[in-house]
C-alpha cells in the first residue's frame, strides 16, 4: 500500500519524536498533581514546569495559563467566561443565573453585545449562537474583506455606536484561508472602550510569533496538536486583569477550570511548545513554490486569503467547476491527504462559511481545497502533489463525478 503524503497539517500535525518520548515517560508516572504525598508533588512539579514552557512560548506568565482539553474548550471558556463575567456587572453577580437576576433588578448594567465575524472557526460561531439562544447575548457580526480580514472601519463604528459590548472575539489567523488578522488594531480600538478581546490563536500558534503581554489581549486560545503535541490538551491564556467565569466547577485546581489536571498531556504540550521555532521562512518559501506551481498546473485556480499576510504553511485554492469533496477523494486515492476546509453533514457537502463570508457565491465556494504544510514536508512531496493535481481536477470536473462520490458516501 502506498504511504500517503500528508498535506493537512492545519487539521493536526504528527507528534514530534521528542514529544512522544516525553509523553510516554510521563504516562508511566503515578500521582495526582493535587495530592500532597511525594508522588503527587512530583506530578505537580512536572505539570508546573510544563505550564511555564507553554507560557514562555506565547509571552505569558505561567499563572495566566489554564490547561484545557483542547482548542474548542479553550474558545468556549474564553467566550462564555468573559461574557458571563462582564454581561451584568458588577463582579459580585457573575454566572448565568445570578446574572439574569441582577439584570432584572438593574438592567442599566447590561453588557450583552459580542462582536465577531462570520469567518470564525465553528467553535466560536457555535458558541456565540448558543449564547444568543440561551443567555440573551446580542451578536454583532462585522463583515470581512475578500481576503477574510475583518473590516476595521465597521468594527470602530460598532464600538462607537454602543456601550454594551461585553467582548470581541477574533481569529488571530484564519484556519481555512490562512489570512492573519490585524490583532493589534483590533485591541487598540477595543481598549479605548474598555472592551476585552479574545483571540483564537489555534491556527496561528507555531506559525507566527505571539507575545501575549505585548498584544494587550484579555484571553488567547491555543492547542497542542497543531504544533506536534498530542490531541486532548490545549490552553486558555487569561490576562491577570481579566475575569472569566468557569464552565466547569469542582475542585478549583486551576484559576478558571476545575478537574484533575492532565499532567502527562501538559508535559507533552510543554515539550512541543518549547520546540516551536518562529523562523518559518523555509516553510513560507516552500508554500510560495507550491502556490506558483499550482497556478502553473491549473491556471484558473484561485488563491484565497491574503497573498502575503498569511500563515507560513497555508495554501488555499478554489477550482472552478469542481466540488472540493470530489477533489479530496481523487487526491486521497492518488496518495495525498488534503482538506476541503468545508463542512460535510449527513453526507451533503456544504460550501465553506468562511468563503461565503468573504463574498464568494456558493458555486465557487464549493470548489475549495486547503493544502497545509508542516514540519517534515519536503519539496519532493509538494512536487508530487502538483504533478497529480491536474488529473484530479480534470476528473472532478467531469459530468456526474460529484454525484458518484456522494453515492459512495465519501
Amino acid at each position: 500500500m502506498t504511504v500517503a503524503i500528508y498535506l493537512d497539517h492545519a487539521a493536526t500535525t504528527p507528534l514530534l519524536p521528542e514529544v512522544i518520548a516525553a509523553y510516554t515517560s510521563a504516562l508511566t508516572l503515578v500521582g495526582n498533581p493535587s495530592s500532597i504525598h511525594s508522588q503527587g508533588q512530583n506530578a505537580k512539579r512536572m505539570l508546573e514546569e510544563a505550564r511555564e514552557r507553554v507560557a514562555a512560548s506565547v509571552g505569558a506568565d505561567s499563572v495566566e495559563v489554564t490547561f484545557t482539553s483542547g482548542g474548542t474548550e479553550a474558545i468556549n471558556l474564553a467566550i462564555k467566561g468573559l461574557f458571563w463575567a462582564r454581561a451584568f456587572a458588577p463582579a459580585s453577580a457573575r454566572g448565568p443565573a445570578r446574572a439574569r437576576a441582577r439584570a432584572s433588578a438593574n438592567p442599566t448594567t447590561e453588557r450583552r453585545r459580542i462582536i465577531s465575524t462570520r469567518a470564525e472557526h465553528h467553535a466560536t460561531i457555535d458558541t456565540l449562537e448558543w449564547l444568543e439562544r440561551h443567555e440573551g447575548a446580542i451578536i454583532e457580526w462585522i463583515p470581512v474583506d475578500p481576503y477574510g480580514r475583518i473590516d476595521l472601519a465597521a468594527l470602530a463604528a460598532a464600538l462607537a455606536a454602543a456601550d454594551d459590548v461585553a467582548l470581541i472575539t477574533t481569529l488571530w489567523a484564519n484556519n481555512e484561508v490562512g489570512t492573519v488578522q490585524p490583532v493589534a488594531d483590533i485591541v487598540q480600538l477595543a481598549s479605548v472602550r474598555g472592551v476585552p478581546v479574545h483571540a483564537d490563536a489555534v491556527s496561528a500558534f507555531g506559525q507566527l510569533p505571539i507575545d501575549f503581554h505585548e498584544s494587550g489581549l484579555a484571553a488567547l486560545s491555543i492547542s497542542a496538536h497543531k504544533v506536534g503535541g498530542p490531541v486532548g490538551i490545549g490552553a486558555l491564556v487569561i490576562a491577570r486583569s481579566a475575569s472569566v467565569t468557569p464552565l466547569i466547577h469542582g475542585g478549583n485546581q486551576q484559576r478558571a477550570r476545575s478537574g484533575t489536571q492532565n499532567a502527562a498531556g501538559a508535559v507533552a504540550f510543554g515539550v512541543a511548545a518549547g520546540l516551536i521555532s518562529h523562523d518559518v521562512a523555509a516553510m513560507a518559501q516552500l508554500r510560495d513554490q507550491l502556490i506558483t506551481a499550482v497556478r502553473g498546473a491549473v491556471p484558473d485556480a484561485m488563491l484565497r486569503g491574503d497573498p502575503v499576510d498569511r500563515v507560513a504553511g497555508n495554501a488555499h485554492f478554489t477550482f472552478p467547476g469542481c466540488e472540493g469533496d470530489s477533489l479530496l477523494f481523487l487526491l486521497d486515492v492518488a496518495g495525498f491527504s488534503v482538506s476541503t476546509g468545508s463542512a460535510c453533514q449527513a453526507g451533503v457537502p456544504e460550501a465553506s462559511h468562511v468563503l461565503l463570508a468573504m463574498g464568494l457565491d456558493e458555486a465557487d465556494a464549493r470548489g475549495a481545497l486547503r493544502i497545509t504544510l508542516g514540519h517534515g514536508t519536503t519539496r519532493a512531496e509538494v512536487e508530487a502533489f502538483v504533478a497529480a493535481l491536474p488529473n484530479a481536477v480534470a476528473k472532478a470536473r467531469s459530468a456526474g463525478y460529484a454525484d458518484r462520490v456522494t453515492t459512495l458516501g465519501h
